[in-house]
């Protein structure tokens, strides 16, 4: 059939199927879209996939992955790639981006028409009624509802980078924590066969006659609190351990593979400019985005109330009325609240006042993170310089005072006691160093997070930090006396 042939009636009904697929083509479902801004965050700062395991066989590619990621000694990247696939919180953050997603297209979806019809009977006359209503407040405000609801999509992705943020930052916090943990407990390993070697000599000297019970008495303790070092840098180190596994999301059985490398990254030659430093955070912090993003919801809400405050309930409808004994009754109907009490100037005070207060906390968002910011600086500029201190003066001074004290010894100028005492020293410093080294690279994960966003914030991953008493500096002095 021709459309010259077509009969009105179904040109009218084409006309209106094409209209609701036009209407509803507007509003589709997007969740994949909702996660993209994360996943394009974790590929930026880290390198790492942030894979959705919406079903079975993304969920078998992530363990394969982690696996394939358990072959090769961690490395800090691979151990945020490894927090990213198997942190269960997380995914269920990406499910609620696809909750709001739907919010998104619910508000873009247009009003349902309402149908009402009805049964008259008044003797033998029977009226049927029929209408149909269309809320016409709803479209006088759905663009602003459109921009309120748009927004308020980006502000959960803005926090639900945050919670990636943390989970990233814990992750390499805790491999910080575990591979200096690890170097120590080799380091106390390495001190404790010194000082049962120094034990043994000083044994068979004491039978020998060349040193009395009371020399052999402190090289014993030595040798003991050198035991005691062992213990507790084991248990941290265990600790620590398990620690590094919560972080990334393994169990036990997978974690058995897991290999950390023998020591941490070398420390840079230079520091960050303080000055670019807050600016970038003012620049890409997502408390400061999410507080802009806050504002901004608010405005299109006061645009909202400004646009309906004196029509709230107004309603376009088409009547029809037929009876049995009289002629057909129809045509249009509008109802409209009058506003006798109630003319939404509280509605747009309200608003107003809110939008007001979001810009003040924005505000003070904005200068908490400069000062947060400014904080991790000077205390990673603070850890580098100690650190830089061991390697460049500190340990240099200590192994030229070792040669210059096996040189003594050597020349019978120095007894065996010297040579002990320095290696107990030696192996004080050691241990301070490697702590030192640790105190830098946790500070420095500090800052790197706090040019994102804030250090506490929140989500579900543990916080940790760097434990005040994590492992002995070394074996006590007490027992390096001469």
């Amino acid at each position: 059939m021709s459309p010259s042939h077509v009969p009105p009636l179904a040109l009218k009904g084409i006309f209106t199927a094409a209209v609701l697929l036009a209407l509803s083509g507007c509003a589709s479902l997007q969740p994949d879209q909702a996660v993209a801004p994360l996943q394009t965050l974790t590929r930026e700062q880290w390198q790492a996939d942030l894979p959705w395991q919406q079903t079975q066989e993304a969920r078998q590619a992530a363990q394969q992955r982690t696996q394939s990621l358990l072959t090769q000694p961690l490395d800090p990247q691979a151990a945020v790639q490894l927090a990213l696939l198997n942190h269960r919180g997380l995914q269920a953050t990406l499910y609620g981006l696809g909750m709001a997603d739907a919010d998104r297209v619910q508000a873009l979806l247009w009003p349902n028409p309402v149908l009402s019809l009805g049964r008259l009977v008044r003797g033998e006359e029977t009226e049927i009624e029929r209408g149909l209503a269309f809320n016409l407040t709803a479209l006088l405000g759905r663009g602003a509802r459109q921009d309120a609801a748009q927004q308020a999509l980006a502000r959960q992705q803005l926090q639900a980078a945050q919670q990636v943020l943390s989970i990233a930052g814990d992750a390499r916090r805790s491999w910080i924590q575990a591979v200096a943990s690890q170097a120590q407990l080799r380091h106390a390993q390495t001190v404790l066969d010194s000082a049962e070697a120094g034990a043994e000599l000083a044994l068979r000297m004491h039978k020998a006659g060349n040193i009395s019970a009371y020399r052999l008495a402190r090289e014993q303790a030595a040798q003991a609190d050198a035991r005691l070092w062992v213990d507790q840098t084991r248990l941290q180190a265990a600790r620590d351990r398990s620690a590094l596994l919560r972080a990334l999301g393994l169990d036990t059985t997978t974690g058995a593979t897991l290999r950390l490398p023998d020591q941490l990254p070398p420390l840079p030659e230079t520091r960050r400019n303080a000055t670019a430093v807050e600016q970038q955070a003012l620049d890409q912090r997502l408390d400061v985005q999410a507080a802009r993003r806050q504002s901004s919801q608010l405005a299109a809400s006061l645009g909202l109330t400004r646009q309906t405050r004196l029509v709230n309930v107004l309603q376009l409808g088409y009547e029809n009325n037929r009876s049995n004994t009289e002629p057909t009754q129809h045509g249009p109907s509008l109802s409209l609240e009058l506003h006798l009490f109630d003319w939404g100037q509280a509605r747009t005070s309200r608003a107003r006042q809110a939008y007001e207060q979001s810009l003040e906390q924005t505000a003070q968002v904005a200068l908490e993170a400069q000062a947060e910011v400014r904080d991790a600086q000077l205390r990673a500029d603070q850890a580098w310089r100690t650190a830089r201190r061991y390697h460049q003066e500190v340990l240099p001074l200590a192994r030229q005072i070792s040669d210059e004290t096996l040189l003594r010894y050597n020349g019978m100028l120095l007894g065996v006691n010297d040579l002990l005492a320095d290696a107990r020293e030696q192996a004080r410093l050691m241990a301070a160093s490697l702590m030192a080294e640790r105190d830098y690279w946790l500070a420095e994960t500090d800052l790197s997070q706090s040019l994102l966003g804030p250090l506490d914030s929140g989500g579900s991953s543990r916080q940790v930090a760097a434990p005040e008493s994590s492992a002995p500096a070394g074996p006590r002095g007490s027992a390096a006396g001469h």
